[in-house]
């Protein structure tokens, strides 16, 4: 699926081919700080598949507690994440899912990762698909 995003301020707009249905969310204490919310959403785009249409990001390099480095790019105006991938030669960019036009089209998480972290609230919300408000 051809999908584009761009942060809020609109300096940053990018294009990529994702798979739909291949959402992952991350509960890591990193990700809770790098959005200042409860968890990261982000889908995989092959690098051969995504392209910056406009404006650079800003780079921040990442160390985390097992010595791998990540880029998480942002816009330095607006300060919207946008992706994050490895320092050298990346192979993949982790979109983040609330920057993409196509996000109410992307279907639901598939997996969520370091759930240890996980906020113990975030389940208050799970229900069924015929609960009030969703999709």
């Amino acid at each position: 699926m051809n999908v584009q995003g761009r942060c809020h301020c609109g300096a940053i707009q990018y294009e990529a081919e994702v798979e739909a249905g291949s959402i992952g969310i991350c509960h890591c204490a990193d990700c809770q700080m790098l959005t200042g919310s409860a968890f990261r959403a982000n889908i995989p785009a092959p690098a051969e598949h995504f392209r910056l249409l406009s404006g650079m990001p800003r780079k921040y390099v990442k160390t985390g507690d097992s010595g791998v480095e990540r880029v998480h790019a942002f816009c330095e105006n607006c300060g919207t994440p946008v992706y994050s991938c490895a320092v050298d030669s990346p192979t993949v960019y982790s979109l983040r899912v609330g920057a993409l036009a196509q996000r109410y089209e992307l279907g639901r998480p598939l997996r969520e990762i370091w759930t240890k972290r996980k906020l113990e609230w975030i389940d208050a919300f799970k229900c069924a698909d015929e609960c009030e408000g969703q999709p």
